[in-house]
């Protein structure tokens, strides 16, 4: 079905939006360490940040909800009301998250808000991400979908980037009593305003081609997940494969990285998060170079080199960061970084076009967004509890290669989706 591509303002708001989902989760990994006193104080250190990580594992798990929710829902009343229905419930919860009590002053309670919050943003991000993604795939030029929709993973890295130096900045700047006290609110408070102006902005936004042309038609199905589910099994299955090595590569290879340095204590707070800002600016450099290269070859002929990568050198990488040298845990991290940057460039793409359109949020609902939830949100907490039981510093390369090998076949047979679709 030809389409006329969306105009260019309509895909910059979309790609631009993805800042927001990824400040926030983002932000949440970044000051873990800072949460854990502030919200878990009565217990130790390494069991307060592993609660704080668990709660972040949690609200992921809330994101296959979302996602099929939403995915529902846009696959029925289209791609631009999800946009801002997704987006106006994130603003609130960062908005109430910068505005809950610590524990000393709530209890046990603050940090059962705390958690509670989280899983509310994760039920929003659940319908955000998959649809920024249908979105700017639906209306780009079919001879540039990879760059374009590779736009949404590089400018959530934006957001992943503005987090790290938000946090940086508040972390460096203030002593710690202040920033246990009411310091920490600050990148919330932040996050929440960026939060609001993209949900005004999204307003001018255009409905999809791609959507507009089935409503018209009279195409779109009335149960949008048993048409996946009984149609593009397949398609759902290598959305799936491919969102799991995207996730564990950027969650495990990325956000982790600061915690991972800051409790094993060989990186102070600041410095980890300074580290953690030059891995950000790679990812975004990559993204758009990856998305290009995947128009020109083809999907499958980037992804199988990086998931070959994704089994071979994290676990090398992780030995670098624990090897205690600055120099050598910059240049870890930033490889890591560009392997994660690289597998969300092409897999944002890829994912999408698995599933045609008149399902296509569904089937990200039940492959990609389930994979991410499974070896995004769980994978930092299980990393710190791998090396906190078994001494391995390496444990978190050795489960992104795991991951790899075993989604490698499945890319290895998978067809590039052909331009006419």
């Amino acid at each position: 079905m030809r389409t006329h591509p969306l105009d260019r303002r309509s895909l910059a708001l979309a790609a631009l939006s993805t800042v927001v989902e990824w400040y926030d989760f983002t932000l949440f990994l970044y000051m873990a360490t800072v949460l854990s006193r502030v919200f878990f104080p009565g217990e130790t250190p390494d069991a307060a940040i592993l609660t704080a990580l668990l709660g972040f594992a949690v609200a992921y798990l809330m994101r296959p909800a979302g996602a099929l929710v939403f995915g529902h829902f846009g696959d029925r009343h289209g791609r631009r009301a999800t946009l801002l229905a997704s987006m106006g419930l994130m603003t609130g919860a960062m908005l109430l998250t910068a505005m809950l009590p610590n524990a000393a002053q709530a209890g046990p309670l603050a940090g059962a808000a705390l958690l509670g919050l989280r899983c509310v943003m994760g039920f929003a991000v659940g319908g955000e991400y998959t649809g920024v993604v249908a979105y700017l795939l639906e209306g780009a030029p079919r001879h540039r979908r990879g760059l374009v929709t590779s736009l949404a993973a590089a400018t959530s890295e934006v957001g992943g980037l503005l987090a790290a130096g938000v946090a940086a900045l508040t972390v460096s700047l203030l002593p710690a009593a202040q920033l246990d006290g009411w310091g920490w609110r600050i990148p919330f408070f932040v996050g929440a305003a960026l939060a609001g102006l993209i949900l005004l902005a999204r307003s001018a936004m255009a409905e999809s081609p791609e959507f507009a042309a089935n409503r018209d038609a009279g195409t779109l199905p009335r149960r949008p997940l048993v048409h996946a589910l009984t149609h593009h099994r397949a398609g759902v299955l290598r959305g799936f494969a491919i969102s799991a090595l995207g996730s564990i590569t950027y969650y495990v290879g990325i956000t982790y990285v600061p915690v991972f340095l800051t409790s094993s204590g060989r990186l102070s707070e600041a410095q980890s998060l300074q580290l953690a800002t030059i891995a950000a600016l790679a990812v975004i450099v990559v993204t758009p170079f990856v998305g290009l290269v995947s128009d020109r070859f083809g999907r499958r002929a980037v992804l199988v080199p990086l998931a070959i990568l994704g089994a071979t050198v994290p676990y090398f990488l992780f030995g670098l960061l624990a090897g205690a040298s600055r120099s050598e845990a910059m240049m870890a991290a930033v490889l890591l970084a560009v392997l994660a940057g690289g597998v969300s460039a092409v897999g944002a793409v890829a994912t999408a076009e698995q599933v045609p359109a008149e399902g296509r949020l569904s089937g990200l609902a039940l492959g990609a967004t389930t994979a991410t939830a499974l070896f995004g949100g769980l994978t930092p907490w299980l990393a710190q509890v791998l090396i906190a039981r078994t001494g391995a510093e390496t444990a978190p390369g050795i489960m992104i290669a795991v991951v790899a090998l075993c989604v490698l076949p499945i890319l290895a047979a998978m067809r590039d989706v052909p331009e006419e679709t």
